[in-house]
């Protein structure tokens, strides 16, 4: 239900009771001590200001290449009032609200100099007559844990610390998403706080536009999102995956692969490594997950092995529960899921932060082997011993089966995703890394389709209106111009 920004100011507390709707430009002014006081006893979350004990935790982000970033402050979100309050809070004192959940975002958006708004409070999952209520702080291994309890699924990402808000709002291409789609093709409904401090409930009917451009127009552009229905689907038998091949063959399994996945079942979902591993040297593999029996993935994974022509150096294969299955996809199967978190102090945590950059593209076609297997070996020898990695993620089946204008998120005709990505340690590698990472993206995208990841936000792609939203960002203009009018949410690549 909507409730407008009189509406909630007319039934705040404190010194917002008597906030102006509309702030007059005469009013608008820097907040003193005072006005931060109030907006910290206005919440029920929890409000983090430079000086407190908890502040240099709580402006981290996951990429510590931002780690310099010096918020205003840091608000807890426990509820949607809390957001309203402190999207008004920024309104009236001209300050830029910063959306976060998981802080996953690759260019830095969700930190910066101005309010964080923190929806990680709001994590709670409920899933009732097949729709999961799902809380926009909400982490993806939590998330498939209490889906895994239900016996059901909803499509998504395989990073554990990753928010499902900014999964869902970008797209959220999964392990078995090519089966049931994308996380945002499973969005029934959401929860938004507007640039009006209105909470809006968008979907096929109310807010239909919004509805359209949260599924796939990517986070911090309409408002604060703070809760998600999925539908959810019982979760079928599930096998996994994984095959390895010398590096000679690395070649001849980029195009195999590729013609493998764009004419394979539903049911399979695979990724293609081409990693460079600092001492390891060169490695050539696919992984992934089978919705079906052991037995009935063989014939498929022969299909791919015989088409590569050089023998695999191993081949495993093996029956798996959902949770297993999410786990070993997030690298955490031999933790537990209180493990599988960011370490932090005060929790069981043990996963690390990291230092990283990427570019992405989409393929319709195979590209050229060479030029693939080129870049890493360029890599090899112009930057040793870093994490470098050429991920292909298969698209196709169910991604593929709604059309590029049914939301927001275009990139329909793909056969295939890839993400160039590089981990590296500090300051003093970047310039080494970014130029390859240039480099590589020179001699690869221009045999992509042109289109990119909005979740795979790249500050240094120039046309990255088009690349993202193609023929959609007309639309998703007009859904801007009339949610945020005066351009609250604003950033880099924020839709104009």
């Amino acid at each position: 239900m909507r409730r407008t920004r009189r509406e909630f100011l007319a039934a705040s507390i404190g010194a917002l009771a008597g906030a102006s709707v509309a702030a007059d430009a005469a009013t608008r002014r820097a907040p003193n001590a005072g006005d931060w006081s109030s907006l910290r006893h206005s919440l029920r979350g929890t409000l983090v200001r430079p000086g407190d004990a908890g502040y240099a935790q709580a402006k981290l982000v996951y990429d510590l290449r931002f780690e310099g970033a010096s918020p205003q402050a840091v608000a807890y979100c426990a509820s949607p009032s809390d957001v309203q309050r402190v999207l008004d809070f920024c309104a009236r004192h001209q300050i830029e609200p910063i959306p976060r959940c998981g802080g996953h975002s690759y260019a830095g958006y969700s930190t910066g100099s101005g309010v964080i708004v923190d929806v990680g409070p709001m994590n709670g999952v409920s899933i009732d007559s097949g729709i999961a209520t799902v809380g926009a702080g909400t982490r993806l291994a939590d998330l498939y844990a209490a889906l895994a309890a239900r016996g059901v699924l909803v499509p998504g990402g395989s990073c554990p610390t990753v928010g499902i808000s900014g999964l869902a709002l970008g797209g959220g291409n999964g392990v078995v998403s090519r089966n049931y789609g994308l996380t945002a093709d499973r969005l029934q409904s959401l929860q938004i706080v507007t640039a009006d401090a209105s909470v809006l409930e968008p979907d096929a009917s109310n807010h239909s536009d919004l509805y359209w451009a949260s599924r796939g127009g990517g986070g911090r552009n309409f408002g604060v999102a703070t809760s998600f229905r999925f539908r959810t689907s019982p979760v079928p038998p599930l096998a996994l995956f994984t095959i390895d091949y010398p590096w000679a063959a690395a070649g001849d399994l980029v195009g195999a692969w590729m013609e493998w996945v764009r004419h394979a079942p539903d049911a399979l979902w695979a990724n293609l490594q081409l990693l460079s591993a600092g001492s390891s040297g060169l490695l050539a593999k696919t992984t992934g997950v089978w919705c079906g029996s052991v037995s009935s993935l063989s014939g498929v994974l022969h299909q791919l092995t015989s088409a590569v022509g050089t023998p695999p150096t191993s081949t495993f294969s093996a029956p798996s529960s959902y949770l297993n299955t999410m786990l070993v996809e997030a690298g955490c199967a031999e933790i537990t899921l209180a493990q599988c978190h960011i370490e932090a102090p005060g929790t069981a945590g043990t996963l690390p932060r990291s230092t990283y950059t990427a570019k992405s593209a989409y393929f319709s076609s195979p590209p050229p082997a060479g030029v693939i297997t080129d870049a890493l070996e360029v890599a090899q020898h112009d930057l040793p011993g870093l994490g470098v990695a050429l991920a292909f993620d298969a698209f196709g089946g169910a991604i593929n089966r709604v059309a590029p204008a049914g939301t927001a998120f275009v990139h329909r005709d793909a056969i295939a995703q890839l993400q160039m990505i590089v981990t590296f340690s500090g300051a003093a590698q970047y310039a080494a890394v970014h130029s390859w990472l240039g480099h590589a993206a020179a001699a690869i995208v221009p045999h992509s389709n042109g289109q990119a990841y909005q979740n795979y936000i790249d500050p240094t792609l120039t046309d990255w209106r088009s690349a993202y939203y193609g023929p959609n960002l007309a639309r998703l203009k007009a859904v801007r111009r009339r949610y945020d009018p005066d351009h609250l949410f604003n950033f880099a690549q924020a839709i104009p």
